[in-house]
């Protein structure tokens, strides 16, 4: 069977959590604490984010050169070939910035199709998150609704992550590779889930199938 594939970016394609790079950067006194209460689900992302964005006192260029400095996984581009060689689609669903991922994306090259929340600068940052689900509300960007809806006839979901955000699009996928907090959720809720440290690990598996 075809694969299509569901991407997290943050800590996923990315060796780090490009929003906790900027918050460590501009506002690392504070930032744990709000993320804690988005992890408990009494923050929703939007409140976290503009939360956190109370906190900072970043220019644009400032944080645009903490993004910057980001790198990707270093098999990933190794997996987007594997991918495109096999005409396997891939998506990158994020509940984070899409002025994150343009950033990363352009420094290396990379074209792939996004959704996330937008990122927005009035003299001051804050965000908007067209993708949420409103009937559950604590993730600006619904992936389990993406995925579904993305989702092509005759083809198996295979999703990627590692975080609090991938849980639920990780219930409702046919194939799950996963890493640290959501490799851990996986292992204590029943989730059918391989461990992964790289796209490299991903490709193997997927070769050796």
């Amino acid at each position: 069977m075809k694969k299509i594939f569901f991407i997290d970016f943050d800590g996923t394609i990315t060796k780090v959590d490009t929003c906790v790079a900027v918050m460590e950067a501009f506002a690392p006194d504070a930032w744990e604490e709000i993320n804690e209460l988005w992890e408990k689900d009494e923050l929703t992302t939007e409140e976290c984010a503009n939360r956190f964005f109370q906190l900072m006192n970043a220019e644009p260029g400032d944080y645009k050169r903490v993004l910057e400095d980001i790198e990707i996984d270093d098999s990933f581009l190794g997996f987007i070939a594997f991918c495109k060689g096999r005409g396997y689609p891939v998506y990158v669903l994020s509940d984070g910035y899409d002025y994150h991922i343009d950033t990363v994306f352009h420094k290396y090259g990379i074209d792939l199709p996004y959704y996330a929340n937008r990122l927005k600068y009035d003299k001051g940052f804050q965000i908007s998150c067209p993708y949420m689900n409103h009937s559950c509300g604590n993730c600006g960007t619904c992936k389990t609704t993406l995925m579904e809806k993305l989702k092509k006839e005759g083809f198996e979901a295979v999703y990627i992550g590692d975080s609090y955000s991938d849980t639920c699009p990780a219930e409702h996928a046919d194939l799950v590779f996963a890493k640290d907090v959501l490799y851990e959720y996986c292992m204590k809720h029943g989730v059918v889930a391989t461990y992964y440290e790289n796209f490299q690990d991903i490709v193997l598996y997927l070769t050796n199938m």
